[in-house]
């Protein structure tokens, strides 16, 4: 059990699933490379890759958290049918530890609590309270400057 797990499940009762991901340029590739294969085989049934069978629109909201730049998890967005959070750490190095820098670029795991329930809302499945009570209970400033821009 992960501890972003822990959080949506003891603090709002809501379930979920990590999932691990070793190479988002490999999936990226596959999908680029499918979609070429379905486009050129209409008379086919199409393929799905393999974003589109384990993500499946009905699955719940997504968010992929990464060390790196979000830019790599958001290159998969075109196979992901459900809601979606590329989370990254855009910008220059600002930390000695590595739980410092996902604090500061906001991919710790209570942001990515935060992104769920988010999702969770863009989906119509909680309310928008449920964010705000979050971002209170985890000492999040949500006036805080986008780390990006810093």
């Amino acid at each position: 059990m992960y501890k972003r797990q822990d959080l949506l499940r003891d603090d709002f009762g809501i379930a979920s699933d990590v999932w691990s991901v070793t190479s988002f340029t490999e999936l990226r590739r596959e999908g680029i490379s499918l979609d070429r294969t379905n486009m050129l085989h209409p008379d086919r049934e199409r393929e799905l890759c393999w974003v589109e069978q384990c993500l499946p629109p009905d699955a719940g909201p997504v968010v992929a958290a990464t060390d790196y730049m979000k830019a790599l998890p958001d290159g998969i967005r075109p196979w992901v049918g459900a809601t979606y959070r590329a989370l990254g750490t855009d910008g220059f190095g600002r930390s000695d530890w590595r739980r410092t820098l996902r604090s500061f670029f906001e991919v710790d795991r209570r942001h990515v609590a935060v992104a769920a329930l988010s999702a969770l809302v863009e989906d119509g499945e909680i309310d928008p309270g449920v964010v705000a009570e979050a971002i209170a209970r985890y000492e999040i400033d949500p006036d805080a400057p986008d780390p990006a821009t810093i």
